[in-house]
């Protein structure tokens, strides 16, 4: 059974986010997402600055499986991408949710919040 914290956010693509104080929001892959992905070898995270759309593919991730697009949950501008996975991807299989982050996002003031999950929810959707 995958590790769903129920102080988080969650997509439908796996995608988890965290409202930070600061009005930013972390974002990584869930612990489902890592774990079907396998042994991680290559994060390439987004720059700090770049314009994001909810569901728009900003980061990628590698595996020896597979490469995955890792999507924005919600519009608005990187304010930080985790320069730490670039020499450690497997951070993401380690610590999915502190550690592992993948970026951070200011939320854009007009955005319109996507249809998020609760954590409930999403492992509901992991049943399914």
């Amino acid at each position: 059974m995958s590790n769903i914290p129920s102080d988080l956010k969650y997509t439908r693509s796996h995608e988890w986010l965290r409202q930070e104080d600061d009005g930013t929001v972390t974002v990584g892959i869930t612990d489902h997402a890592q774990d079907a992905l396998g042994d991680l070898v290559f994060v390439e995270t987004p720059e700090a600055g770049r314009s994001v759309k909810a569901g728009e593919a900003c980061a990628v991730v590698e595996s020896v499986k597979a490469a995955s697009d890792v999507y924005s949950p919600v519009d608005g501008e990187v304010v930080a991408g985790n320069e730490a996975l670039a020499g450690q991807p497997e951070l993401l299989n380690t610590d999915p949710y502190g550690e592992g982050w993948i970026m951070k996002v200011r939320p854009a003031a007009s955005a319109e919040t996507p249809t998020l999950l609760d954590a409930n929810t999403y492992a509901s959707t992991l049943e399914e």
